[in-house]
């Protein structure tokens, strides 16, 4: 249900704000959707999981933690973020 090496280094190299970045908002955030869209796809299957469920909004929860910061800080990054991630409306 986690995701893979590959995936994780991917998604570090496009949203990285500068060359190594790894630890940025940006990346965190790209990082957490990632993981939670994984363990949507695994509730279609498993809709009696319910450990993992907590799981998953304890991600939420994270992801929207880190939201609200990147918001506070810029905004226009906020837009530009949730826009290339697609997470908002």
């Amino acid at each position: 249900m986690s995701i893979t090496p590959e995936e994780k280094a991917r998604l570090m190299k496009e949203f990285a704000t500068k060359e190594g970045d790894t630890g940025s908002p940006e990346v965190q955030v790209a990082i957490l959707t990632s993981r939670i869209k994984t363990l949507t796809e695994h509730f279609k299957t498993h809709a009696k999981d319910n450990h993992s469920r907590r799981g998953l909004l304890k991600l939420v929860a994270q992801r929207r933690k880190l939201l609200d910061y990147v918001k506070s800080k810029e905004e226009q990054r906020y837009k530009d973020l949730i826009l290339r991630l697609g997470i908002r409306r």
